[in-house]
């Protein structure tokens, strides 16, 4: 199959049904010879309206695949020559683009992440695999695949190996996906302090506000849920969510537009209602769960990510004004903070505490 692919495309010849080329690859989702571990199918793509520089193979679960436009997958990805193919575990690439665009800054946002994930595969299984393949093509798209590879094996199309060793590269493929995919899960999920590392993103804010003050509020769901890690189940609350919920209806019948739509790592953003992200001032809000009656962890752990988010995620931007928020009072810990230029925020019964600077905001009914 990949074979045929290389000796048949050609992007000249263009993208309609009669082009050899294109025909092989919408063939390969309905041959019955490929000889795939049980559980997964194979897609071609050759571009629609304009050819793929870079055609490729997707291969992906049977039982409803993933979007390859988000997410992670497995890809025989050719480089524009055709002088090699690449199996790839990939990111998906296009959901990126209103956010960051098609050029560099969505293509160090892929690499820092393809570094964090690269982790969850051992090194001694990498051997013979290269982080990135070279392409040889300048456009966006080719550029983004090279960037959003994990882990990738390069093969010459003049040369290809014995279908056992592309089937063994294969299964190694496999494995690695699924690791990569649980640790994706964990760190998306948790809300444990140092889960995963974080990354940052200079300069992106998310959207504009728009007329509905909650539309961009979409706080993660707040029940309990099941993480599987290595043949043991650990169960989390979500008291995390549920407190950042429970402040973003809150502070939006107080005049603010609370807003965590593609503001990760950030756990919540404040602007005033009607006010523009480029014009108007905004609230970074970091938002602490109490343990055990005792805030010092908590404050701690806010005070370092509040510097952290405004020094990397705002520059060249206006500085945010910065607010903990905590699923208690923090006592002594208030002034402190405000000390340190934080306002902070807390559960009190069935409303909310806050610190002077909280008050002179309008955040809580003592204001």
């Amino acid at each position: 199959m990949l074979s045929e692919v290389a000796t048949t495309y050609d992007r000249t010849a263009g993208s309609g049904r009669e082009v050899k080329g294109q025909q092989v690859l919408r063939g390969i989702a309905k041959r019955t010879d490929l000889a795939l571990p049980l559980g997964l199918k194979a897609e071609g793509h050759g571009g629609q309206t304009t050819p793929a520089a870079t055609p490729w193979i997707g291969i992906f679960d049977a039982d409803g695949h993933l979007d390859p436009k988000h997410g992670l997958y497995l890809a025989y990805i050719f480089s524009a020559d055709l002088r090699n193919v690449t199996l790839t575990l990939q990111q998906g690439i296009t959901w990126l683009e209103e956010r960051l665009g098609r050029g560099r800054a969505r293509e160090e946002h892929l690499r820092r992440h393809a570094e964090r994930l690269r982790r969850a595969v051992r090194r001694q299984e990498r051997q013979g695999w290269v982080n990135e393949p070279e392409l040889r093509d300048k456009a966006a798209r080719p550029k983004a695949y090279e960037a959003a590879s994990v882990i990738a094996k390069v093969y010459d199309t003049a040369d290809l190996p014995s279908d056992v060793t592309l089937m063994e590269d294969l299964l190694m493929g496999i494995e690695s996906l699924r690791r990569v995919e649980e640790a994706d899960r964990l760190w998306w999920a948790s809300d444990a302090p140092g889960a995963l590392e974080m990354f940052y993103e200079p300069g992106s804010h998310g959207p504009q506000p728009v007329s509905d003050p909650l539309a961009n509020f979409r706080p993660k769901d707040s029940s309990d849920y099941v993480a599987h890690i290595k043949a043991r189940q650990q169960v989390k609350q979500r008291s995390h969510e549920e407190l950042i919920k429970d402040f973003g209806h809150h502070v939006s019948e107080r005049g603010y537009e609370p807003i965590t739509l593609l503001q990760h790592p950030k756990d919540l953003v404040l602007r005033l209602h009607g006010v523009t992200e480029v014009s108007g001032q905004e609230w970074l809000v970091e938002a602490k769960v109490v343990r055990n009656g005792n805030p010092t962890t908590a404050v701690r752990e806010a005070v370092g990510q509040l510097y952290e988010y405004r020094h990397f995620l705002y520059q060249g931007c206006p500085k945010p004004y910065l607010l903990g928020l905590f699923s208690e009072a923090i006592g002594a810990y208030a002034p402190y903070l405000e000390e340190q230029g934080i306002a902070s925020i807390w559960r009190d019964g069935s409303g909310w505490g806050g610190s002077p600077r909280a008050r002179e905001w309008g955040m809580t009914a003592e204001s």
